[in-house]
């Protein structure tokens, strides 16, 4: 008996990929102006933040509908499509959650903001990496 192991690559649709990778530099810009808004209480700060919120989150969409069609499409034996599209998922709800909290008032922001941001920017870099990344391996032969 012959234990194969095998690798290839499974690249993502263009536009899923570019949708899946826009969605971390605008969570990740809403944590930096949560951090400077954190420093200065400059309440511009946590305007530009609940933008780019709201933008991270129409890419964070769009790449969930792809990723729901790639869960669909997959065959049964392979989990990571699941893993991602959970991963995403969460994203999506938390960066919700963190857009309605950005939602009140500038000084009731904080410190509550802070931490979303934080969990959905660290959720966005992981679901980023997992789908474009689609290296899988196995088989046994």
């Amino acid at each position: 008996m012959t234990v194969t192991t095998y690798r290839y690559r499974s690249t993502p649709n263009p536009l899923h990929a570019t949708l899946l990778a826009g969605t971390v530099p605008l969570f990740l810009g809403a944590l930096l102006n949560d951090i400077a808004y954190f420093r200065s209480y400059q309440i511009q700060w946590s305007n530009f933040a609940s933008w780019l919120i709201a933008g991270g989150l129409v890419f964070c969409g769009l790449a969930l509908l792809f990723a729901l069609v790639n869960l669909i499409r997959a065959t049964p034996r392979k989990g990571r499509p699941l893993a991602y599209f959970l991963l995403l998922l969460a994203t999506w709800v938390l960066g919700f959650i963190n857009a309605l909290e950005h939602a009140k008032d500038a000084w009731a922001v904080m410190p509550a903001g802070l931490v979303l941001s934080i969990i959905v920017t660290l959720l966005a870099c992981v679901a980023t990496w997992i789908g474009l990344t689609n290296l899988r391996s196995g088989g046994v032969e």
